[in-house]
Formats: structure tokens, sequence, C-alpha cells
């Protein structure tokens, strides 16, 4: 048995998770001790980061366990932020120090923070209420459609690019907390399409009443993120990355939550 499946059976994680907690009382501070890290992520963006009961699962949680439990730090508890657009806030402020939320890789995002080499690849999909009259096959299709994605996500970025452009009216985009909420008021008829990561969009079409109408390519890479400056951390996620490759582990997961 490795040490992360050790600590799940024993729930000796609790008492890492605690020590880390009493620690932060007592300073004031929002991060782990000197290496122990405090993974953030938000939920509702399954299958990378969803809620069974209490607890935070998928594939994000999963990789980043495998990837630290390959360096000389560890994982205090997840903490699990109600948008997705206040994780980067709280990683400047010290609150979390690594974030593990199918983040892609932005040039604007690399100005306020750094990230770990890319782990994943993935396109925007546009989702639409299965069996509906709306079926567009392109984005200027989607001009005078109410449509909505989670704020702060490229998916959002997409839409944005068409306000800028005049290919599409502010007036038309919903902006949500999490995709979750996105997604029921679609199933709903409150709004006409969704526009998230490919392989979330595939996750919701399995499991509710909606499907992907087309795929829109935008060759986004995830990567952790990480305060700018913290080279020995990056470097360590980067090796466990390249570890976690190499031994199969990354494949196994991949399996586990796409099928792939």
């Amino acid at each position: 048995m490795d040490r992360r499946s050790y600590l799940k059976a024993t729930g000796a994680a609790v008492t890492t998770v605690s020590l880390a907690g009493c620690i932060d009382s007592l300073t004031g501070g929002g991060g782990g001790g000197e290496n122990t890290i405090i993974p953030g992520t938000a939920s509702g963006f399954p299958p990378f980061e969803m809620k069974e009961g209490d607890e935070v699962v998928g594939f994000d949680i999963d990789l980043l366990e495998a990837v630290v439990d390959e360096t000389d730090y560890e994982l205090a508890a997840w903490e699990d932020l109600n948008s997705f657009d206040s994780l980067i806030p709280s990683l400047r402020n010290g609150n979390i120090d690594v974030i593990a939320a199918a983040m892609t890789i932005t040039e604007d995002r690399d100005e306020n923070i750094d990230f770990s080499d890319p782990y994943y690849s993935a396109n925007q999909s546009i989702l639409v209420r299965e069996g509906g009259d709306f079926q567009p096959s392109e984005l200027s299709d989607l001009q005078g459609r109410q449509v909505g994605s989670q704020a702060g996500t490229t998916g959002e970025s997409v839409i944005q690019g068409m306000i800028e452009d005049g290919d599409f009216q502010e007036s038309n985009y919903n902006a949500y907390d999490t995709y979750v909420l996105a997604v029921t008021d679609l199933e709903n008829g409150n709004i006409d399409a969704v526009v998230l990561d490919e392989p979330v969009a595939a996750s919701f079409a399995s499991e509710r009443s909606v499907s992907v109408a087309f795929v829109y390519e935008t060759g986004e890479q995830y990567g952790f993120g990480i305060r700018t400056g913290e080279s020995e951390l990056q470097s360590a996620l980067n090796d466990g990355l390249a570890t976690v490759r190499e031994d199969g582990t990354y494949q196994d997961l991949t399996a586990e939550w796409f099928g792939e």
C-alpha cells in the first residue's frame, strides 16, 4: 500500500490537515507548513472536480495527489471554492498553494501566477438541449440567442471575444458561478446554449438532457497554478508529472475518468 492509500485507509490525512489548520490559526496565514501545500479547486466541473457527498473527487484531485506523492511535499485538506473566479485571488493571497481546477494556461493568467507543465489538452464545446430546435454548427449561429458560460473560464473568453468583435450582444450573455447552474438553466429552457470545455461537456451530455452541437477548436492546455516565483514547487510538480506519465499512473487516471 502506498502512502496516499495508507493515509486514506487509516484516516491519518485528517491528522495532517488538522495540524496544518492549527498552524494557520496561530500564524494567521493561509498557506501550509514548509512542506505542506494546500490545494484549491472549484467543484462542479466533472469529471475534473465534483462533489460526492462532502468529498471533492475527480481527475484533477487524483492527479495532483499522485503527482505530490512523487515529491517531498504533502497535501493538506482540499479547499473547494465557491467560484472559479476566486481561485487566483485565493492563491495570490496565500489561502491556497496550488490550483488544480482544469485551468487553461493563458497569457493573462500567466501575468499573475505561474503554472506547471501542461497536463491536459482541450477545446471548447457548445452544449444545447437534447432534441431541441436549436442546433448550431458554428459560433455565428449563436447570434441573437441566450448563451451561458462559467465566469472566469475560457468558455467565457470565447463569448467575450465575440462580443468585442461585434458578433454577439452582451445582453445575451449569462455568466454563472458554476457550469452545473448553467446546464440546469439550459435544460429548463432559460438559455439556448452553453460554451464549456470539451471533456466537461461530454460528461454533462452523458448524464443530463443536453448534447454537444459542435466543437470549437481552441487548443487549450491545462496546468496546475502556483504563486509566481515558487520555482522549487514548480520544479517538484513538473518532476512529479513526468513520473506519473512514465509509470502509467496518468494513463490509468485518464482511463478511469474519461474512458480513454
